[in-house]
């Protein structure tokens, strides 16, 4: 490996030689200059990586000779070094991004310490990270072995997205092994949901968790007792990993007063588990009281039509009929212009708001292959929704919330999986398109791949005819026709996809926060 090249600039740089010794020794390679004019010469003319800089120099200054090498070079990484403790000083030299900040007399180990923390981190982080999983590997597979409740699978899936955002980016070593034990997490968890989804539906188990169809009843209602306006935006398809990459920058506004997970129903799409988010009722019940209103998948129109009349009749239902709003969102010109509305919403106590960027970018990553370039596996899905978020109106509007101090939920109707394997269904021309879940008749499919629900209202699902059944696979699964097969398991491998069951599709976050 190369030896490290640093520029120390300092007029008092005699005085410095037991330092520079001592970095030598360590094997540094230690370049000295006395002002600032020869710091700037010498990072023009070679290759440095790092430089130290005295604050107080005769001739131009350490923060004037800090703006020319940030002009000449923004990446390399400066650190002043000053005499002075003046809080301004410090300000500026923060201001103007250096990489750290030493106040003499430093002592040798603090220069080793700069050093490790600026151009060794990423490795060290790297190696702590991945002995931190190795030494929780083994009690995460314990765990697993486990007959995990609801609770204990929150918690679970927790841990892994954790992981898995501290190794995001190391291709090498313990990344795979993740990805291994998530996979068998996933197998866990679809038996799971297989044992005791119908039995929470149906009043066989006391203590259910809340579901897509309690939501508003269980958990938003208690906040509208807040003297604050309530927003609620549902940001369709947002799984937990995502919100946990935003969640630094919304926390730069806000303080989170509660973080939780809770579950959605099947199927995991729009039409079924967004529309009984609003309704505060499952599938089949929506079907009964809004029988104009339900649309079956087979159906022409848009399912998801009348969340506001939803959204109205569960309020009243629930003795709540405030004065409320609801919008949704479908492009960045209607984002724009709610950002700048946001104001003449804080007459109603709450606002519903739907945001639908990230389910339009799942759609888009199988047929766009630009997007399919920009986001091939999990950390550069995540790393997109960062990157829109920070420029999208969305922001805008959060950051409109927050100034004037009102009560701002975050929550989504349905996460997604990256798929991996196909499964072969053979089925007529009334089954439906989505590649997590199936319905209709005569359906024939790999049995160990998909969780099957032959009679529809156990699951409290429409019925469309007496023979209708529906089919969700599991895990990373994709369901398959054999007719051109090899051309479909082509172009739907390693697309982000919902419907089915998964931690990822069914885990999905709730977010309660208060304005700073």
């Amino acid at each position: 490996m190369d030896k490290i090249n640093i520029l120390w600039a300092d007029d008092e740089i005699d005085l410095l030689k037991p330092h520079i010794l001592f970095l030598k020794e360590k094997g540094y390679n230690v370049k000295t200059v006395t002002n600032g004019d020869d710091a700037f010469e010498l990072v023009k003319g070679e290759h440095f990586d790092i430089v130290f800089l005295d604050e107080n120099m005769p001739g131009v200054s350490g923060l004037e000779t800090l703006s020319q090498i940030k002009q000449l070079d923004s990446t390399l990484p400066v650190v002043m070094i000053t005499k002075s403790e003046e809080e301004s000083i410090m300000e500026d030299a923060i201001g103007s991004k250096i990489a750290d900040y030493l106040i003499k007399p430093v002592n040798p180990n603090q220069l080793l310490l700069t050093l490790k923390k600026n151009l060794d981190h990423k490795r060290l982080i790297r190696e702590k990270t991945n002995s931190g999983y190795q030494q929780e590997f083994r009690q995460i597979g314990m765990n697993l072995s486990d007959r995990l409740n609801f609770e204990e699978w929150v918690e679970m899936y927790k841990k892994l997205v954790f992981w898995e955002l501290e190794i995001h980016g190391n291709k090498e070593g313990m990344a795979e092994i993740l990805d291994m034990q998530k996979s068998e997490a996933n197998n866990l968890f679809s038996r799971f949901i297989e044992r005791n989804y119908i039995n929470w539906l149906n009043g066989k188990d006391s203590n259910p968790p809340v579901m897509s169809h309690t939501l508003f009843k269980k958990k938003i209602v208690p906040v509208l007792d807040s003297e604050e306006s309530v927003f609620v935006v549902v940001i369709d398809n947002l799984r937990f990993d995502q919100w946990k990459v935003i969640q630094p920058v919304v926390n730069e506004l806000f303080r989170t007063e509660e973080e939780d997970i809770f579950y959605s129903i099947l199927p995991t799409a729009t039409q079924y588990a967004r529309n009984a988010i609003f309704a505060g009722l499952l599938p089949s019940e929506i079907e009964k009281r809004f029988p104009k209103m339900w649309l079956n998948d087979e159906d022409e129109g848009g399912k998801n039509q009348f969340e506001a009349d939803f959204l109205a009749d569960q309020l009243r239902r629930l003795n709540r009929d405030v004065k409320h709003s609801y919008t949704k969102i479908t492009n960045h010109n209607a984002g724009k212009k709610l950002a700048e509305s946001v104001s003449n919403l804080m007459q109603n106590k709450l606002n519903v708001i739907v945001y639908n960027f990230v389910d339009m970018l799942s759609h888009s990553r199988t047929d766009m292959d630009v997007i399919r370039e920009l986001a091939d596996d999990e950390t550069a899905y995540r790393s997109i929704t960062l990157s829109w978020f920070n420029h999208s109106p969305l922001w805008d509007i959060f950051q409109q919330i927050a100034a004037k101090k009102a009560t701002l939920i975050i929550t989504t109707d349905h996460g997604t999986i990256r798929v991996k394997n196909a499964s072969k269904l053979v089925g007529d021309r009334t089954v439906n398109t989505n590649l997590r879940y199936k319905q209709g008749r005569n359906m024939q499919w790999q049995k160990n791949d998909v969780m099957e629900v032959k009679n529809p209202s156990d699951a409290f699902l429409p019925k469309q005819n007496i023979s209708s059944a529906f089919v969700f696979a599991k895990g990373d699964n994709f369901f398959a026709y054999p007719n051109n097969y090899n051309h479909y398991v082509n172009h739907y491998r390693d697309t982000f996809q919902h419907g089915g069951i998964s931690l990822e599709e069914i885990l999905i976050p709730f977010v309660v926060l208060k304005a700073k």
